[in-house]
């Protein structure tokens, strides 16, 4: 047993309650985004390639910022950091619900992307080092996870009560309450931490992190979009030259700004390339399904939330039940098996179809359930492989890391679905009996787009292009959902080999506390103990 003075009191577990907050947070925009895509499709009529920036440049810029903000926070303070991005992600929100054109909201997106960066790696690394019983950890760290589902959950009832009450804006305005709160309570709740001999932050460092990143991302969202291109391919190997330069610097440099010694471990490098194909799929799911429910089956926003309900509540749920099972099952079975799940329920909505409402809602809700179960069961265990193969001065730079991998994968799972949706969508819209051809070239623009055109033209020739464009957006669908499928699957394999033998987190040595170095402020009225 670890020794009592290491176990996390009542003000620890009152603090973790604040650090959920930012992750509920960005899982709820994550998830009223989804389903605000047709009422803001239809307000500022953005092209297709817009509204694929608007969803995922978001992604985009916070997985690029990720690395650099982790590093940052470790050297000035994981919570003074914490409180600026809090801060400004409420300013950037408040430019997002107002915003008049698709070009002003996809930057009022970036923006809530540099300061989305500051915050998860904060909220994990000062989890990291409050909590330094392993066990407790674990715990925690669940709770963490399941604010993402939680969030997730709620976003769909608020973004469709919403929705049907007011504009597509609203959906960014509830962020602010939250970032007040969440600036009032950090002070009174939760003791600053930094590491202690943090190094200088080296400037090309950052700069390679992004040359890395961002020519990397838009090159591979560009070849799904748009095929092979001299661009595209140009971006790409810009980018992976960049990040061999970046990684053979962080290893020369006596303070990197990333430790990539921490991916000689296998558990570490394998459950992060886990996190990433997992939020990949799940993210590119919500893109598609929301879409699906309410034009392709004609369900109010509401109804479409409550359809995910189920599925997302299952999640919250397998959190909590992975920490049991990680101290009966190995890594790799839990894990591995999770994946499993999760491809079984992509392959269950290809089944879905534009006619029958009450059956392609069944069978979203029920495929939709599957994957939200097998990404709960692994999403705790492999985050808690993550942050403890990391000592707590280096929590900043591991949970970077980590959330790179959700955000990336999040990202790419848009824009890389998002485009293969688009052009399966756009080759089976060609042309319709009755329907001028000028219609049809504004339908194959965005599903919302052709249901626009669809009301403006009226009679029997908008019902039939709808008609169209439901059916090419459904096989679209199943396109997606059967790549994803096999993806995930092609994860659970090589989650079962690689990480068999491999100890779980909940699993470390009698004793161990996981104590080092990592400092935090002096005791203060209100404030926890690390």
């Amino acid at each position: 047993m670890s020794s009592a003075n290491t176990l996390a009191g009542p003000r620890e577990w009152t603090a973790l309650a604040v650090l959920v907050l930012p992750v509920v947070l960005i899982s709820v925009d994550m998830t009223v985004l989804g389903f605000a895509v047709p009422a803001l499709s239809e307000d500022l009529d953005p092209t297709s390639g817009q509204l694929l920036w608007i969803v995922d440049v978001y992604g985009f810029v916070l997985a690029g910022l990720l690395v650099t903000m982790g590093a940052l926070g470790d050297r000035i303070g994981r919570r003074r950091l914490l409180m600026v991005g809090s801060a400004a992600f409420g300013t950037a929100s408040l430019v997002a619900a107002f915003a008049p054109s698709a070009e002003v909201l996809i930057i009022a997106r970036a923006l809530l992307g540099v300061a989305g960066a500051s915050l998860m790696p904060s909220t994990l690394s000062l989890l990291r080092n409050t909590f330094l019983d392993d066990r407790q950890r674990l715990l925690a760290i669940a709770v963490w996870a399941s604010g993402f589902s939680a969030g997730a959950a709620l976003g769909p009832i608020l973004g469709g009560w919403l929705l049907e009450h007011f504009s597509w804006g609203s959906v960014f305005l509830v962020n602010l309450p939250v970032m007040a709160v969440l600036l009032v309570a950090l002070p009174l709740l939760v003791r600053e931490s930094r590491d202690p001999s943090p190094g200088r932050m080296d400037p090309l460092s950052v700069v390679l992190s992004l040359a890395t990143m961002l020519p990397a991302v838009y090159a591979v969202k560009e070849l799904a979009a748009h095929g092979p291109s001299l661009t595209a391919f140009g971006l790409l190997a810009a980018g992976l030259i960049a990040g061999a330069v970046f990684v053979r610097r962080q290893r020369a440099l006596p303070d990197p700004l990333i430790d990539v010694d921490l991916f000689r471990s296998r558990a570490f490098s394998v459950t992060v390339a886990t996190n990433l194909v997992m939020v990949f799929s799940l993210v590119a799911s919500l893109f598609f399904l929301t879409q699906y429910l309410q034009l392709v089956l004609d369900i109010s926003p509401m109804r479409a939330g409550f359809v995910l309900v189920p599925g997302l509540v299952v999640s919250v749920v397998a959190s909590f039940v992975a920490v049991r099972l990680s101290r009966r099952l190995s890594l790799a079975a839990v894990v591995g098996g999770s994946l499993a799940v999760t491809s079984s329920g992509f392959a269950l909505l290809v089944l879905a179809s534009p006619g029958a409402p009450a059956t392609g809602a069944l069978i979203v809700a029920t495929g939709f359930a599957l994957v939200a179960l097998g990404s709960g069961l692994a999403e705790t265990l492999t985050n808690g492989a993550i942050m403890s193969a990391a000592p707590p001065e280096r929590a900043g730079a591991a949970s970077a890391i980590s959330e790179t991998a959700y955000e990336l994968g999040g990202a790419l799972g848009v824009a890389v679905l998002g485009s293969v949706l688009t052009a399966s969508y756009r080759a089976d819209l060609t042309a319709v009996d009755g329907v001028p051809q000028s219609a049809v070239e504004s339908a194959r623009e965005t599903l919302g787009g052709a249901a626009q055109t669809s009301a403006e033209l009226g009679g029997t020739a908008g019902a039939d292009l709808m008609a169209a464009a439901q059916s090419a957006f459904t096989s679209g669908m199943h396109i997606t959902s059967a790549i994803a499928a096999v993806m995930v699957l092609v994860a659970a394999v090589q989650a079962w080999l690689l990480l068999r033998g491999q100890a779980g987190p909940a699993a470390e040595a009698p004793g161990q506390d996981s104590r080092t170095s990592s400092t935090s402020e002096p005791s203060q009225p209100g404030g926890t103990t690390a």
